[in-house]
């Protein structure tokens, strides 16, 4: 299964590349893609209901879905990120708190850091938007092989951030959409795929939780907070 993740990857990269469809950054590989269409895809999400009722969105910090964090500041919404590799644990961009001049700069990553708060404490969230390397129709999806998005999904679920009715949408090209993804237990589902050209809803939800027997010491000492959930874990086993 991991093989085939890999090839898809593989194939997806190449392919934006020599369609070029492939934005900064580059190289495209290893990354969550930029696209040409990108802010297409921000726009037609926002046109969503489940964007529209969502007070409190989640949005990764990859760069195809910056146009999604400043409409979210635009809109009013409560924008978190995740800190790189989850390390500073979760930044919270509130509209009311930010110039408006500055919703372009505080959509950035380095921008975040500068108009955001970093939290732990993370307020219910309505949605939650991912970048994406490839997709699939039922809902399967692949990132950039590292499993932070995965391993995110799960922190949040272990918080009460987020629930298995929770939506997680996506923004990707139209060639990011593949045959089949292979998915595993610990792996989070798309429920929205939106592309510059169309949506679909793949009606896919997925069960927010930390598989422990995954977790390995050195994702332990690499992410304090799941350190923190451990000694909950295990608190709440000893009960």
């Amino acid at each position: 299964m991991k093989e085939e993740k890999e090839r898809i990857r593989a194939y997806i990269w190449k392919l934006l590349e020599e369609r070029g469809v492939a934005r900064f950054p580059k190289p495209i590989s290893g990354r969550i893609p930029n696209f040409v269409g990108a802010e297409e895809a921000a726009e037609k999400l926002s046109e969503q209901e489940e964007w529209k009722e969502a007070s409190v969105i989640f949005v990764s910090p990859d760069s195809p879905q910056r146009h999604v964090r400043y409409l979210g500041l635009v809109q009013g919404k409560l924008v978190i990120m995740a800190t790189p590799r989850l390390r500073e644990r979760f930044l919270l961009l509130d509209p009311k708190r930010i110039p408006i001049t500055r919703y372009s700069k505080a959509s950035t990553i380095s921008g975040a850091f500068k108009y955001g708060k970093k939290i732990l404490e993370v307020p219910k969230i309505d949605l939650k938007v991912t970048g994406s390397v490839a997709v699939d129709r039922e809902g399967g999806r692949v990132g950039k092989g590292h499993g932070y998005s995965d391993l995110e999904y799960g922190i949040l679920g272990e918080i009460g951030a987020i629930d298995g009715r929770t939506p997680v949408a996506t923004t990707v090209h139209d060639l990011q959409i593949v045959e089949r993804v292979p998915m595993e237990p610990q792996d989070m589902p798309v429920y929205l795929i939106v592309t510059p050209s169309r949506v679909i809803r793949t009606g896919k939800f997925g069960n927010p939780r930390i598989l422990w027997e995954l977790i390995t010491q050195d994702i332990e000492r690499e992410i304090p907070l799941i350190r923190y959930l451990r000694g909950e874990f295990l608190k709440g086993s000893d009960a």
